[in-house]
């Protein structure tokens, strides 16, 4: 499978661990990478961010239009009619990033997977079935698709892997209510998630950032 282009930065030589970050619908791998120096603590170890460009295809909900997307949408209710096609191969690439950074040095131990909306989607449903340990998985404003394969097809290696969910009260693109059926459903496979809700819509704000630093320095930390 041929890698995914992406934008990469490291906040220092010789990076220790990696963070696979996947953008949300119709953006690419720029998306979020002014985030980083927001984003980093100094007194963390060297870090690599990745971030790939999901391939252009036709999305139903938008007319057919051709964009950059993880998969298709199909209605309204994007957990309705899911493009599980799409959704496996967006997995298998992500795994063949996370393969990549073995090649370069850093385990699938030291790589921390994160995603918004439809790349958070994609981090959440392939993070639990990697079959590596990882450092954990961040999903903002997402929800588990897949969510009644996840039992079965879950892997061993991150049957706990830590998990960090963030959720705007306002979203109107992906319901809360459709984020907090996907903590349920993996806590009720045994995952902690920490859970976070802000009063912002489809987005990112500051105290998001400053919950996902304090998370994302006790994994660098363990």
């Amino acid at each position: 499978m041929d890698l995914l282009p992406c934008v990469e930065t490291e906040t220092a030589a010789n990076p220790s661990h990696a963070v696979i970050w996947l953008h949300g619908l119709g953006a690419d791998g720029n998306d979020f990478a002014p985030i980083v120096p927001e984003l980093v603590d100094r007194a963390w170890p060297p870090l690599r961010f990745v971030f790939p460009h999901a391939p252009a295809r036709p999305v139903t909900i938008n007319g057919g239009m051709r964009m950059r997307a993880w998969y298709d949408i199909k209605g309204a209710r994007i957990e309705d009619k899911q493009d599980e096609a799409g959704i496996r191969t967006s997995i298998a690439q992500l795994d063949a990033l996370i393969a990549r950074e073995g090649e370069r040095g850093i385990a699938p131990a030291r790589v921390l997977l994160a995603g918004f909306s439809q790349g958070g989607a994609i981090v959440l449903a392939g993070g639990v079935r990697h079959a590596q340990r990882l450092a954990g998985i961040i999903g903002l404003s997402t929800y588990l698709p897949l969510a009644e394969r996840t039992a079965a097809e879950r892997s061993e290696a991150n049957r706990d892997v830590p998990v960090f969910m963030a959720h705007g009260s306002h979203d109107p693109v992906v319901p809360e209510p459709l984020g907090t059926a996907s903590r349920d459903a993996l806590a009720r496979l045994g995952y902690g998630i920490d859970w976070h809700v802000y009063p912002m819509a489809h987005q990112v704000c500051a105290q998001e950032i400053a919950d996902l630093r304090a998370w994302i320095g006790a994994r660098l930390a363990a």
